[in-house]
């Protein structure tokens, strides 16, 4: 079925298409968000929505940002599989709620551009430094797509599932209602532990001091 693209303004979402799809955490209703930037280009973000969340308060959900690195190409340098498909999981556990996923790669960086902070890193700077080092800075991300997402359900309050205060603030100040914050915790690994630490000690992440104490054994690709 076509559906028609409405006005498109910059940073803003129209719904274009839906379906229901299956996955390992159940049957989760799916939706394609268009948006644009200022010059025009628009990125296809995705709802996936497990039961009714329409008009409901404290729904519990994950805004995830892009990572192809580790999504698509298994890359174990950092946590983003694994916070996606826990986040699915806890949805689906709590029999409604809903993960955004939103096409801003690398913090908002960009693919180019992220793979060339993992070189900065392999030279010993850790992620915020390789930002800056590029120019860029630390955290590029936008939730306005997030926010109209929300608007789109009707969902009165989220429960936001995140490590990061700041996304926290992000949304409140966009004029979403926040009743709390569910933490994402997921095993670090060799690759991954640098990384993580880093979000803990420059960004101000709620991750446990002990992170680096239960470190599963991994192989894979060593960015």
């Amino acid at each position: 079925m076509h559906v028609p693209h409405g006005v498109i303004r910059p940073h803003h979402a129209t719904l274009v298409a839906s379906a229901k799809i299956p996955t390992r955490h159940g049957q989760f209703d799916t939706h394609v968000f268009h948006s644009s930037d200022e010059s025009g280009d628009v990125k296809e973000h995705v709802a996936l929505v497990f039961g009714d969340i329409r008009g409901k308060s404290d729904v519990p959900v994950r805004i995830h940002s892009e990572c192809i690195t580790s999504e698509v190409f298994g890359s174990l340098k950092c946590d983003c599989k694994d916070q996606l498909e826990a986040a699915l999981a806890e949805v689906a556990k709590r029999g409604a709620g809903a993960v955004f996923y939103l096409r801003q790669e690398g913090r908002g960086i960009g693919l180019a551009n992220k793979i060339r902070a993992y070189a900065l890193q392999a030279r010993g700077a850790d992620t915020v430094d390789a930002n800056r080092l590029l120019g860029l800075p630390d955290d590029a991300r936008r939730y306005d797509v997030a926010r109209d997402m929300i608007a789109t359900f009707d969902v009165k309050s989220v429960r936001l599932m995140t490590n990061n205060p700041e996304k926290v603030n992000a949304l409140e100040a966009l004029g979403v209602t926040v009743t709390g914050r569910l933490p994402v915790i997921v095993p670090a690994n060799p690759h991954s532990i640098g990384y993580l630490q880093a979000k803990r000690a420059r960004m101000a992440h709620a991750l446990p001091d002990g992170l680096a104490m239960a470190l599963p054994l991994a192989s894979g690709d060593a960015e």
